[in-house]
C-alpha cells in the first residue's frame, strides 16, 4: 500500500456474486473474501477466498501479475479548497471642521438708587439728614491749613532718588556662578579681563598673563556665557575663540550685544562677532609702522557720529599711544585719530627719574571717558601719574619715532601720582568732576577734576590695586579688586574710611584682577582672578537700592577742598 492510495488483484474465476468482504492476516499477506468464494489479493500477494469458513487457506496462495488501480487521494484538495481570503472595505468616512467665535460681547452693571420707599419697604431705618452747611464751615476752617500742608510737601526732598523696587530683597551678597574654561586653566592661564554686553545676559572673560614673561607668544582664550540659557555649564563656555597672543583687555559693544573688541599682549586690536560660531573674528589692526609697539592694557568704544560710523573702537598702549580705529573693507581695521602721551607733558616735580627726555613716551595703562563731556577722559600712567586728558585738541606730540599719523598731545591737567602704575581709573556716572583711581601701591584716590590732591586716600591692600569701578546704580558705591584675593565693596554714605563688606574671591588668595558692574541688572557683579575663574555674585539690596539724599552727599564729597 502506497501513501495516498491501495492496489487490489481480483480473481477472474470467481462467481460474480454479491461481495461481502472478510479480511485475514497469514504472515505477510492480507485476505479479502466474501461468501461466494471470491477472491482477490493485495500487493504483490495472491488471496484466495474460500466460500466455506472452515476451509484450509495454504493451498491458496499464489504468485501473478495482474494490472494496479490507483485510488486518488484528495484530503489534500479537499484542505485547500476550504482555505479561503476575503476582505473587506468599508465606505469612505466623512469629516468636516468647524470653529465658531461669539460675535461680541458686553459687560452690563447696575446700581440701585436708595430711595426712602425702598429702605421702608426693606424695613431699615431712614438715612440721617446731610449738614451741607456744617461740612461747608469745616472746609472754610480748613482750608488755609491743608493748603500750607500741601505745599511743604511739594517742596521737600524728602523722597528724592526714590524708586519702587518691585525685586526681591537680598539680604547677603552670594555667588551665583563660577564659571571655568578646563582648557585654560591647565594652561595657569589668568581672567585678565571681563565684560558684560549691552543686553546684560552675556558675560566674556579674556585668558592670558598679567606678569612680564615668554608667555606672550603662547596662545589663549577668548570664552562667553550667557547666563539666560537654559541649562547652564559653568565649566563650558557658549564660545571659546582661540587666540595666538595673550589677550590683556576686552570691550563689549555698547549697542551691538555680538560685537566685542579685544587688545593683545602683541599690540594688535581684533573685533569678533560672538554670534558667528565658526569664524567670529570680524575685523583687526594687523601689524604696521601706525600700529601699537607695546601690550594693549585696555580697549573701549568711542562715540563718533562723523562718517555715518557712530562708534569707534578705542585702544590704550604702554607704547604711549591712545588710537582710535574705524572699519575698512577686508576685514581691516584703519586709524582716525590718535593721541601720545610724552614725558614734556608733565610736569617736572612729577616726572619720574627715568623720564629725561621731552619726547619719551609715558606709558599708557588705563582710561575712562567722562559721562557728562564725551571729550574729557583720565588717563593712569606707568609711572603712577594720572592726567586729565581732551580729544579736542590740536596741539602735535613730539615723539622719538615718527608716524604717518599725525598723534596729537592730550593731556591738561595733572594729579597728585600714586606710588606705582595705575592700573584702574574710573569716572563717576552721577557726577562731572568725580573720579577714582588705583595703582600698585594699594591705595584708591577719589579725586576732583578741579584739584590736584585727592579727596580721599584709601589703603586697601598691602598688595595691588588692580580694578576699581563705580556702580551705575548708586551714586556713593563702588568695588575694588585686590592683589590679595579679596572684592571690596564700598558705600560712602555708610564709611568713607573702610569697605561695607568684603568678598573672599579665591581660597589660595590668587589676585583678583578684574570686575564689572553689570549697568542692565544692577545685583550682578562679575569678577575675574588669577585661578582662571569668573564669578558672578548677587548683591544684597544695601548695594542696588539707594537711599534719600545720596546725590547731596556725593556733591558734599566733591565739593571738599583739600590743602
Amino acid at each position: 500500500m502506497g501513501r495516498g492510495g491501495c492496489n487490489f488483484v481480483w480473481d477472474d474465476t470467481a462467481e460474480d456474486l454479491e461481495f461481502e468482504p472478510q479480511i485475514a492476516v497469514v504472515g505477510q499477506a492480507s485476505q479479502i473474501s466474501d461468501s461466494s468464494g471470491r477472491s482477490c489479493y493485495y500487493g504483490n500477494r495472491a488471496f484466495s477466498a474460500n466460500r466455506s469458513p472452515q476451509a484450509p487457506l495454504i493451498g491458496m496462495f499464489g504468485d501473478s501479475a495482474v494490472r494496479a488501480v490507483d485510488v486518488e487521494s484528495v484530503w489534500r484538495k479537499g484542505w485547500g479548497a476550504r482555505c479561503e481570503e476575503k476582505s473587506t472595505q468599508t465606505g469612505v468616512i466623512s469629516t468636516t471642521e468647524a470653529v465658531t467665535q461669539s460675535c461680541c460681547f458686553q459687560d452690563a452693571g447696575v446700581q440701585t438708587d436708595v430711595g426712602e420707599e425702598n429702605l421702608q419697604a426693606a424695613g431699615l431705618p431712614p438715612a440721617p439728614p446731610v449738614d451741607y452747611a456744617g461740612l461747608l464751615s469745616f472746609l472754610q476752617n480748613v482750608e488755609e491749613t491743608v493748603i500750607r500742608e500741601l505745599n511743604k510737601n511739594w517742596r521737600s526732598h524728602a523722597f528724592d532718588g526714590f524708586e519702587v523696587n518691585w525685586l526681591d530683597q537680598n539680604e547677603t551678597v552670594s555667588c551665583l556662578h563660577s564659571l571655568t574654561y578646563p582648557e585654560a586653566q591647565e594652561q595657569k592661564l589668568q581672567v585678565t579681563s571681563v565684560s558684560w554686553n549691552a543686553t546684560g545676559a552675556v558675560v566674556a572673560c579674556s585668558y592670558g598673563r598679567v606678569e612680564d614673561g615668554d608667555w606672550s607668544t603662547k596662545k589663549s582664550y577668548v570664552c562667553t556665557w550667557n547666563l539666560d540659557r537654559r541649562g547652564l555649564n559653568p565649566r563650558r563656555p557658549d564660545l571659546v575663540v582661540e587666540i595666538p597672543s595673550s589677550v590683556m583687555c576686552l570691550a563689549f559693544h555698547p549697542q551691538q550685544p555680538s560685537l566685542v573688541a579685544g587688545g593683545l599682549f602683541s599690540g594688535e586690536v581684533l573685533v569678533w562677532d560672538t554670534s558667528r560660531l565658526e569664524d567670529p573674528l570680524v575685523w583687526r589692526t594687523g601689524m604696521t609702522d601706525d600700529t601699537h609697539t607695546d601690550p594693549v592694557y585696555q580697549v573701549g568704544w568711542l562715540q563718533h557720529t562723523k562718517h555715518g560710523h557712530p562708534f569707534q573702537v578705542l585702544s590704550v598702549s604702554t607704547d604711549g599711544k591712545i588710537l582710535a580705529w574705524q572699519e575698512e573693507r577686508d576685514g581691516l581695521l584703519k586709524i582716525t585719530d590718535g593721541f601720545a602721551l610724552v614725558s614734556q607733558q608733565i610736569p617736572r616735580s612729577t616726572k619720574l627719574k627715568k623720564h629725561s627726555r621731552g619726547d619719551v613716551a609715558v606709558g599708557v595703562t588705563s582710561l575712562s571717558f567722562s559721562h557728562f563731556e564725551p571729550s574729557v577722559f583720565v588717563a593712569g600712567t606707568e609711572g603712577g601719574c594720572v592726567l586729565k586728558c581732551s580729544t579736542a585738541v590740536e596741539t602735535v606730540a613730539v615723539l622719538q619715532r615718527s608716524s604717518s599719523f599725525p598723534l596729537k598731545a592730550p593731556a591738561q591737567f595733572v594729579f597728585s601720582p600714586h606710588g606705582g602704575p595705575v592700573y584702574s581709573v574710573s569716572c563717576s556716572p552721577f557726577h562731572r568732576n568725580l573720579f577714582l583711581s588705583g595703582g600698585t601701591d594699594g591705595h584708591i584716590h577719589l579725586h576732583s577734576m578741579l584739584q590736584a590732591q585727592p579727596l580721599i586716600s584709601l589703603q586697601l591692600s598691602k598688595k595691588y590695586i588692580f580694578s576699581v569701578r563705580w556702580s551705575p546704580v548708586r551714586p556713593l558705591v563702588f568695588a575694588a579688586a585686590t592683589g590679595e584675593g579679596e572684592v571690596q565693596l564700598f558705600d560712602f554714605g555708610k564709611s568713607s574710611q573702610k569697605p561695607s563688606f568684603s568678598i573672599q574671591q579665591t581660597s589660595d588668595h590668587a589676585p583678583v584682577y578684574c570686575l564689572e558692574f553689570n549697568s542692565r541688572q544692577a545685583q550682578l557683579l562679575a569678577t575675574g582672578d588669577g585661578s582662571g575663574a569668573v564669578k558672578i555674585w548677587q548683591l544684597s539690596s544695601d548695594f542696588t537700592e539707594g537711599g534719600p539724599r545720596e546725590l547731596n552727599h556725593l556733591d558734599q564729597l566733591a565739593n571738599e577742598i583739600t590743602d
